[in-house]
């Protein structure tokens, strides 16, 4: 998808359809969050959901677009809305489901959540593992896709989605904001992390460009079914860098979506060392969790005021990807193109269903006037 996006950027630039101000570099207080972190209304439409969340948004048809990522126990995910999303529908619209009541949004049910790796290294945090997301509202076989502060417009998926820790500090009550992030969901795994806002590589080691390449390039790890731990560890080689035989360092080009699916990687990335790592059970980690029942259509809306209780992705969420592929990594069809290609009624299009020739075509009036203008100076 990064040629694809890389095109849209540059056709919305023309037609003046990038945000205002990008998601990644706007300052946001916790404590005293905007209604809607994104005032932006271009291609997508206006912010599926709200930021402002506390005790009369928590529920399980919270629209909750402000996600956490605190410890083994403490985290959220991206995910669709209504019930048989696909990633790549639904990315602009997600929100958020978290293991732990009290940040005002939907809650991971019971079981749901398989294994799960916590990982806090010199320069980010990152949860992994095995999830059955047919209780996160996924299809149980969507190969899965990208979720970042990022996309084609700048405005992030979700749109105005935004990601909070209290991991980088002693004082756990201070929640940081999490500029750089990126969440890869699908084939029943998860990888979430989240780049130390002080940390000189942020934009590095939670690279956006590697949309279709999934978890296990972005954020390897052991990813280890029945597991719950947490660990410290070193940090992972930037995304997409490798060292090749002959010991020299490479840079790997994600090729765009029109030449196929990915078959083969010319690397497999190195799984970072871990330690001091501490096993857990889901029982003492996951006590709050409702039982898994059907998810209802979205209908909570937020208090007025009160303080608050995180690219056209389309990628497999694990291992080598077609635009879409499974956990083994077995070519299928994408996930956009096998499932319904509409999110909900009131919901607002995806970043892959621009529309790139009306985009392009309002950017190449938009720069013939320019240069009309410059013509007749």
């Amino acid at each position: 998808m990064a040629t694809r996006s890389v095109i849209v950027a540059l056709a919305a630039c023309a037609a003046g359809a990038l945000a205002q101000t990008p998601l990644a570099d706007k300052d946001f207080d916790y404590k005293n969050l905007p209604y809607k972190a994104d005032t932006d209304t271009g291609d997508r439409g206006t912010q599926y959901g709200y930021n402002i969340c506390n005790s009369t948004t928590e529920s399980q048809t919270s629209l909750c677009q402000t996600s956490i990522i605190n410890d083994l126990s403490d985290w959220c995910v991206w995910s669709s809305p209504e019930p048989n999303g696909v990633i790549g529908n639904v990315e602009g619209e997600s929100v958020a489901w978290c293991t732990k009541p009290g940040h005002g949004t939907r809650l991971i049910p019971a079981g749901a959540i398989t294994g799960a790796q916590f990982m806090k290294t010199p320069d980010y945090i990152q949860i992994v593992g095995h999830i059955d997301q047919s209780k996160i509202n996924l299809q149980a076989d969507d190969g899965g896709g990208e979720m970042d502060p990022h996309g084609a417009d700048q405005r992030g998926n979700p749109l105005g989605g935004l990601v909070f820790s209290n991991a980088w500090g002693t004082d756990k009550t201070a929640y940081k904001q999490v500029k750089e992030w990126h969440n890869f969901m699908g084939s029943n795994i998860f990888c979430f992390k989240a780049c130390d806002p002080s940390g000189p590589n942020a934009k590095h080691f939670c690279e956006h460009v590697f949309d279709r390449i999934g978890c296990s390039f972005n954020a390897p790890a052991a990813y280890l079914d029945g597991v719950f731990e947490s660990c410290e560890g070193e940090s992972q080689d930037f995304p997409g860098v490798y060292t090749d035989a002959s010991g020299a360092t490479q840079t790997y080009t994600q090729p765009p979506e029109s030449l196929g699916p990915i078959q083969t990687m010319p690397y497999s990335a190195r799984i970072p060392k871990s330690s001091n790592c501490v096993p857990a059970s889901s029982a003492a980690l996951y006590p709050g969790l409702p039982s898994a029942a059907g998810a209802s259509a979205p209908t909570s809306v937020p208090a007025s005021s009160g303080a608050p209780s995180a690219t056209a992705s389309g990628s497999a969420a694990s291992g080598v990807t077609t635009s879409r592929a499974s956990a083994a990594g077995t070519t299928r069809a994408s996930g956009s193109a096998a499932a319904s290609s509409t999110a909900s009624a009131n919901s607002a299009p995806s970043a892959r269903g621009l529309d790139l020739a009306g985009v392009a075509a309002a950017g190449v009036f938009t720069f013939a006037g320019a240069l009309l203008g410059v013509a007749m100076l």
